[in-house]
């Protein structure tokens, strides 16, 4: 029978809580990755990795899909960035770093 391994984590005052190390290491877990729970009859959850195809946008899907399509149809059609574009945009935001990955703030906070 293999060996249970048990850890434990603290929920802050906005009901969160960090995924212990060893959770995300079973898990194979990494940043932005979907968390799904299964909730048991008896009070038992189970947490396992949420799969890729839970998160899809069908929406969003559609759309890269048609881009995709466009590109091979039309592939005259696409530009190269002017540098000067690039240049412009970096003026803009300065030093000022930008993570695509994390989520918007609350309109309360």
């Amino acid at each position: 029978m293999p060996a249970t391994l048990e850890v434990e984590s603290t929920l802050t005052d906005r009901y969160q809580t960090t995924v212990p190390e060893t959770v995300r290491r079973a898990l194979h877990l990494g940043k932005r990755d979907k968390i799904h729970y299964t909730i048991r009859a008896g009070g038992e959850v189970v947490l396992t990795r949420a799969d890729i195809a839970e998160e899809s946008d069908p929406i969003l899907g559609q759309f890269l899909g048609f881009l995709t399509r466009d590109m091979a149809s039309h592939p005259e059609r696409l530009q190269s960035i002017d540098a000067g574009l690039v240049t412009r945009i970096h003026s803009l935001i300065g030093n000022m770093e930008v993570d695509l990955h994390s989520a918007l703030p609350a309109d309360d906070e």
